[in-house]
């Protein structure tokens, strides 16, 4: 069932970078392609859009408060 649910997950997450992002582009090569997805990831996915799954916050700010939390709960010890 784990499985069934990760390839779920890459299955969508490829259908939101083709819809989001590289349906905009020509794509030349291999290398492009790769350019193309790390732009997305790092420059939108990561900062920009919100996730339900985590709050309805971005990747990196749920990262952020993820650490916060864990600083604070060390620091209550």
């Amino acid at each position: 069932l784990k499985a069934i649910r990760g390839i779920t997950l890459v299955l969508s997450q490829h259908a939101v970078i083709k819809r989001e992002w590289l349906k905009r582009f020509k794509i030349k090569n291999y290398d492009h392609a790769y350019q193309l997805i790390f732009e997305y990831i790092e420059t939108f996915y990561k900062t920009v859009r919100i996730h339900g799954s985590l709050n309805y916050l971005t990747p990196n700010s749920y990262e952020e408060l993820f650490e916060q939390t864990k600083i604070d709960k060390m620091n209550t010890i």
